[in-house]
């Protein structure tokens, strides 16, 4: 991982103060309004504080993009990956990686965090790049799987977004690299392991590590 700049770090904690001081009044207004205790005066702090964090984060990727394609060092885009990256570290990784929050609600998280997902579609595995990650309808993610856009090779630090279409099976412990697309009705088999940019064609079925065409049609 390439080293997090000064900038980029003083970027992130100015957002996190702005959204812990939106917290604290918003917080601090309902315990009022509502004459609650000290607990419901944190747990709400504690809500109104991520919902905050997100609302700056997408507001944030929205005016300064964070384009697929190679990510070069000392750039305006590595900057901005390393401000997106300290969400993730700090804050967004702590919501998705651990087996709290009910797979309904955690697609609501993915959704708030950019992620396209379509209708009855469900993760109960983990997406680490939600802006990059475009999901079609009656898709299930299975136990464990991870799907993950970005590329950490050495010096070489990428994005490219993965698609999956339509009614897919991404089977339990799956792996699913950058730029992989899979087509309608597809099935990719537990534990198999999707090597970065791989179409996987329609009606296919894939297994394996690395993971290999088992059937067509």
């Amino acid at each position: 991982m390439r080293k997090i700049k000064f900038h980029s770090a003083f970027i992130f904690v100015l957002f996190l103060m702005i959204a812990g001081t939106m917290a604290y009044f918003s917080s601090h207004a309902l315990y009022l309004y509502f004459q609650g205790n000290s607990l419901s005066f944190i747990l709400l702090g504690f809500l109104f504080f991520y919902l905050y964090a997100i609302l700056i984060y997408r507001i944030f990727l929205k005016f300064y993009i964070l384009e697929e394609g190679d990510i070069e060092p000392d750039s305006r885009l590595e900057s901005i990956y390393h401000v997106y990256i300290l969400f993730y570290l700090i804050l967004f990784y702590q919501l998705i990686r651990p087996k709290i929050i009910p797979v309904p609600i955690l697609k609501l998280v993915y959704l708030l965090l950019g992620a396209q997902l379509g209708k009855n579609t469900f993760s109960s595995g983990t997406i680490l790049d939600p802006v990059f990650t475009s999901v079609g309808d009656n898709t299930i993610i299975g136990e464990d799987s991870c799907l993950f856009a970005h590329a950490i090779e050495g010096k070489h630090l990428s994005h490219k977004k993965i698609i999956i279409g339509n009614n897919v099976t991404i089977g339990a412990k799956s792996i699913i690299m950058s730029g992989v697309k899979i087509g309608d009705n597809s099935i990719v088999a537990a534990g198999s392991v999707v090597r970065k940019n791989i179409v996987i064609n329609e009606n296919e079925t894939w297994g394996g590590n690395p993971a290999k065409c088992l059937k067509r049609g």
